[in-house]
Formats: C-alpha cells, sequence, structure tokens
C-alpha cells in the first residue's frame, strides 16, 4: 500500500465534524515558511517514549592514569535517543553544537527506519526535513543563553535546511559562513557550473557573539605627541550622496590657515556643522567643529591652492577638470548647489581627515569574516578576519592517516571545524556534534585546548549505522571511538594529548525501559551514570552495580544514591557523613519518605529525592510536537 492509499484509508475513518476540522486547517494554514508531508511520511521508527538511561561501558572508553571521572563523552545509539538523554541531564549547559547531518544527496547517506534513502524515494525531501526537525527541537534545549548551533550544509539543500532552523530558532539567524571544499571540478555538468562550496549555517542565543580576531595596532601611533595617545588617521565621510543627506554636503574651512575644503557629492561629511542649526536646535553627536576644537580633524598641510576671483573662472577650470577631486570624480561641478559660494575663497585641492584615537575604541577585537579562506589561497590576498581551512580532501587523508585507510567517507577537514569552534567557544565551554561520523570535532577540541591550554569538553553522539545487510557494523565504535583514542596516543609521528589537555574520554551506550517499569529494570550502574552527567557533567570511569554509591561531594554535603533499603544500605549511608566530614546528604533513594525519616530520626540532615522521579526527570515524552 502507497503512502497516498494509506491516507485515503486514513481519512475513511474520520467523521463528518473531524473532516471539516481537518479541511479548515489545510485551507488557514499558513503558507508561507517550509512545508512538509510530515501526515504522509513513515513513521520514524526511532521517535519513542522510553526512558533512555545510560550505560558507562569501560572497554571502549579511554582513561588513562590519575582519570577519576570522564568529562568527555561518546555516545552510542540514535541520535534522537541520546538528545533526550541530554536533554535531562545537559539542559541549559552546552555552549557550542556543530552538527554535520547527512545531506539528503539522494546517494543513500543516511539512514531512515533501517534503510537508506535513494534519490528515487518519492518522500525523501520531507522524511529528511522531519527527521532533522525532530531532533533540532531537543538540541535547541541544551544551548545555554549565549549558545550558538553551527550547521554544516551543501548549496543544494541549504534553502530548506534554512527554513528549517528559522523553524526551530525563530529569530535566532546570525548568518552563514562559506568555505571551499575543493579547488575545482571535472565532473560532466550539463550547466558546466563547478560548485565548490558548502554552507555553515549559524544560529545563537541573544547573549552570543564570536570571538573575533585582535585587532592589529601596527597603524597606531603618536607623531605629535598627543596627550590623549596612539592614533591613526580615518576617513570622515559617509556613504551617502548630497542629494540623500543634504545637511551634510557644505564646505569645510580650516580655521587656521582660512582654506576651504569641497565636500564630495558622493560622500557627505560624517558630522553636521553648526551653521546649519536652526535657533534652538541641538545636535545629537558631536559637531564638526567641535571635533575640529578638539583637534580631531585634520588638515591637509601645504595644499595646493587655488582662488578663483569669478564664476566664470570657476566653471572654466571645472571644465578644464582643475579643481579638488575625491579619487576620479571632480569635486565641484556645474549640476552641484551653491557653486558661487566658492567664488573668491581659497580652495584646498587635498581632503580632510580625521584623528581616530586607539582609546576611542569600542571593541579590541575586529569580527570574523562570513568567508573562509582556502588554505592554497591563503597569503595571496588580505583576509585579516577570515578564518583558514584546507579542502575536503585534508578530513579524507586524516582519516587515511590515522586508519591506514579510508574508513569513513565525508570526514571534514580538521582545519575548518577547529577554526570554527576557535572563534565560537571559550576555553571552559562544553561541545557538542550529535552527528558526529568520524570524531573529526572531538580532535579539533583536543587541539585547541593544547593550543591555549583550555579545558573544553566534548559530546559526540554517533549510531553504530548497522543495517539488516551489515548488521555488526558498529561506526561509533570501531571508527569515532578508535580514531580518539589513536588521535590521544599520538599518531603518524605527531603528539598525543594529556588527562589535562581533555585525552579521555567515557563510552556509553543506551538501554531504554519502559516508564512504567524504570524503577525495576534500571540497574544501579545506570542510574549512578545518570545522576553523574546530570550533577557533575561527567560520566564514572568505571560501571559499578553497588547498591550504596557516592556520586558527588561538595563543601559540605554529599550526594548519594540509595538502590536499595536494605539495613546493610541504611547503615552504610548513616556512616558517610562522619567518613567524609560533611553534614548533609542528598540521597536519591526508592523509598524517599521512609528512608528521609529513618535518617532525620537518627540525627542525620538529609533531603531525600525519589529515584523514580531522579529516573525520570527531563524525559517525559519523546516525539516534540510542532
Amino acid at each position: 500500500m502507497n503512502a497516498t492509499s494509506a491516507l485515503l484509508q486514513q481519512l475513511d475513518t474520520l467523521s463528518a465534524p473531524e473532516l471539516r476540522r481537518l479541511l479548515a486547517e489545510h485551507l488557514t494554514r499558513q503558507k508561507l515558511g517550509l512545508y512538509w508531508e510530515r501526515d504522509a511520511i513513515a513513521h520514524d521508527q526511532a521517535l519513542n517514549a522510553d526512558v533512555v538511561l545510560p550505560r558507562v561501558v569501560p572497554q571502549y572508553g579511554h582513561a588513562p592514569e590519575g582519570c577519576a571521572a570522564h568529562r568527555n563523552l561518546i555516545i552510542e545509539g540514535d541520535n534522537f535517543d541520546s538528545l533526550r538523554l541530554l536533554r535531562s541531564t545537559h539542559a541549559g549547559k552546552v555552549r557550542v553544537i556543530y552538527i554535520d547531518p547527512p545531506y539528503n544527496t539522494g546517494n543513500k547517506d543516511w539512514v531512515y527506519n533501517d534503510k537508506f534513502v535513494g534519490a528515487n524515494d518519492r518522500w525523501r525531501h520531507s522524511q529528511w526535513l522531519e527527521f532533522l526537525y525532530q531532533r533540532l527541537l531537543l538540541a535547541r534545549d541544551l544551548l545555554t543563553s549565549d549558545g550558538v548551533i553551527l550547521v554544516s550544509i551543501n548549496d543544494e539543500n541549504r534553502a530548506r535546511l534554512e527554513l528549517l532552523m528559522d523553524e526551530v530558532f525563530p529569530g535566532r539567524r546570525l548568518g552563514s559562513i562559506t568555505w571551499r571544499t575543493r579547488q575545482g571540478s571535472n565532473a560532466d555538468q550539463a550547466c558546466f557550473l563547478s560548485v565548490d562550496h558548502e554552507h555553515v549555517l549559524v544560529y545563537g542565543n541573544s547573549a552570543f557573539a564570536f570571538n573575533g580576531f585582535d585587532k592589529s595596532y601596527e597603524m597606531y601611533s603618536n607623531t605629535d605627541n598627543d596627550p590623549r595617545g596612539d592614533w591613526r588617521i580615518g576617513d570622515i565621510t559617509l556613504g551617502f550622496s548630497f542629494k540623500e543627506r543634504p545637511n551634510l554636503y557644505y564646505p569645510l574651512t580650516d580655521p587656521a590657515t582660512g582654506i576651504s575644503y569641497p565636500c564630495s557629492p558622493e560622500s557627505v561629511w560624517r558630522y553636521a556643522t553648526e551653521a546649519r542649526l536652526k535657533p534652538g536646535q541641538r545636535l545629537q553627536a558631536k559637531s564638526m567643529e567641535e571635533y575640529i576644537r578638539l583637534g580631531q580633524i585634520v588638515f591637509p598641510k601645504n595644499p595646493r591652492v587655488e582662488t578663483w576671483h569669478s564664476m566664470g573662472e570657476l566653471l572654466q577650470a571645472i571644465d578644464a577638470n582643475e579643481v579638488p577631486r575625491g579619487g576620479k570624480s571632480l569635486l565641484l561641478r556645474r549640476d552641484l548647489p551653491d557653486l558661487e559660494w566658492w567664488v573668491g575663497k581659497p580652495v584646498g585641492f587635498g581632503r580632510p581627515q580625521f584623528k581616530r584615537y586607539k582609546a576611542d575604541l569600542r571593541n579590541q577585537t575586529q569580527p570574523l569574516s562570513s568567508w573562509v579562506v582556502p588554505s592554497f589561497e591563503e597569503g595571496t590576498y588580505e583576509a585579516d578576519e577570515s578564518l583558514v581551512s584546507a579542502t575536503n580532501q585534508e578530513g579524507a587523508r586524516q582519516v587515511a592517516q590515522i586508519f591506514g585507510d579510508r574508513a569513513f567517507n565525508y570526514a571534514k577537514p580538521a582545519s575548518l571545524i577547529k577554526g570554527l569552534l576557535s572563534q565560537a567557544t571559550r576555553p571552559g565551554d562544553i561541545v557538542l556534534d550529535f552527528f558526529a561520523g568520524s570524531g573529526t570535532t572531538g580532535q579539533a577540541v583536543l587541539e585547541l585546548n593544547a593550543e591555549d591550554n583550555g579545558q573544553r569538553r566534548f559530546i559526540l553522539c554517533s549510531s553504530t549505522e548497522a543495517t539488516a545487510k551489515e548488521p555488526h557494523k558498529n561506526l561509533c565504535r570501531d571508527v569515532c571511538a578508535e580514531r580518539l583514542r589513536r588521535v590521544i596516543a599520538g599518531y603518524g609521528g605527531k603528539d598525543g594529548y594529556t588527562l589535562a589537555q581533555g585525552g579521555e574520554f567515557a563510552y556509553l551506550q543506551l538501554d531504554k525501559l519502559n516508564a512504567a517499569d524504570v524503577v525495576l529494570d534500571a540497574t544501579p550502574a545506570h542510574a549512578a551514570a545518570l545522576l553523574a552527567l546530570r550533577n557533575t557533567a561527567t560520566a564514572p570511569n568505571q560501571s559499578s552495580e553497588q547498591t550504596v554509591q557516592v556520586v558527588a561531594k561538595g563543601h559540605d554535603w554529599l550526594l548519594v544514591l540509595c538502590a536499595e533499603s536494605t539495613p546493610q544500605a541504611l547503615a552504610t549511608l548513616l556512616a558517610l557523613p562522619a567518613q567524609h566530614g560533611v553534614a548533609r546528604l542528598l540521597v536519591v533513594a526508592q523509598r524517599a519518605k521512609s528512608v528521609g525519616h529513618w535518617l532525620a530520626q537518627r540525627g542525620v540532615q538529609a533531603q531525600v529525592l525519589s529515584l523514580r522521579q531522579v529516573l525520570l526527570q527531563g524525559q517525559e515524552g519523546g516525539k516534540r510536537q510542532r
């Protein structure tokens, strides 16, 4: 049965009022924006309402000597489940999300319901949009108030994805960054157009800003010993014509010499003159005369000066192009207003300029350019505010260097992701990639930490990509985690990374439990890992089934998991404050009220939370609705 037949059969089951309501919704639905056939496509089987719990798998992680807990995470499983887990543990904690999702090229480059989606799939665009929509909704909840999400996409699908991002992140579009993916192509395309670029869409919360680049102060000096410090010469005009801003079109006279300088008819003066003020009128900013009095208007020294004693002389000079110029344009022309003013006045041929003080700079950095310079063009033109990145060949070459073969196709160059993260992150941020692929984002985080002694953390989510044809395939374990393990150890003559630089990670697998049975089916290891992630943003380096486990310690408190309320477990709880020198306990227990009452009777100051509530927290519901 095709999708249309199934939809018609579904409509047959609706009553007349339900059909009228459905028709009214269809006719009144806002058509502007993005629309996809979400009711016609097959349900995404990855969407579920199960409770997702983490299970630490030490043999797949990397715990060097001295690693008491893991700050970096690699999570195996469908990223919908990974994001639901993270929503319960990391909501509002992730500063930067970078993802490189499947591009929906039709080349069977992504899986929907355990099947690769091909070019002939009737609903592939709608499936792709629905697939991303559900995951982006969850990801949105993870960002800090100054967080940002960076999404790589090809040119073909940019328009669709941008509309989808507008739907999920309304009003938060900051722009896009363009980079060269290759130097050129000999592919046989009918239109003879080689598409050599891709985009990184940028959507951020209101407080986000890129770090920018340090400004160069080589152009600043203090040749005249100005008490206000170093300065440089700057332009004194605006990009408006005299017709657009007539109040800013006037002669500028040097009070020290009496020489007057014409205003460009295409670029008027930046500041208003006091001579044009009406009685009682005040300027909101400083006037040109005030800047002259402050010494910030620099007039030309020893300029060429001409005086035309009649209008005839002036017009003759204009016709002979013997009047001041601004670039190639004449500053005095027959069609300009108030030409008679210049008759009999000494007219200077130079251009006044503005003294810009270093101390007056509002920002100490230059903003990031939206153009990424390809490494093969670096140094061939000025682009001090641009990132520099290699092409996709670097990504493939790096994977081959690490594994000895191309264990993963489509890897982004580490230089691109490292550049983006250098601009988007601060040294202590959490970076999430929930389409982690070969783990390039993790490597980029390690490289940045090594450069600036940062403490950035990575969370990488990757599926196994197992299918019916390849049931034992495990991309997350065998490529993503293995790459990070080899990078941390060092490869190809390159140094590895220390524990202080982030050279460790926990490997988590996900178990999905029915909400009704979660207390019965969840193990102490599940609960301990969940509590550690939620309260310390770390994962234990071992999986423990002990009934009583200390999860975190504060200045005067302990966070403790008490999976069972046996006499032995209660006795262990009772001894903890003295053993650890704390005054209070925060206990998570199955029988919270009973345990709390029992501890209170024995003089232990404790807050006891329900294990069931803790396990379910943040995981209410699965599929998010629009």
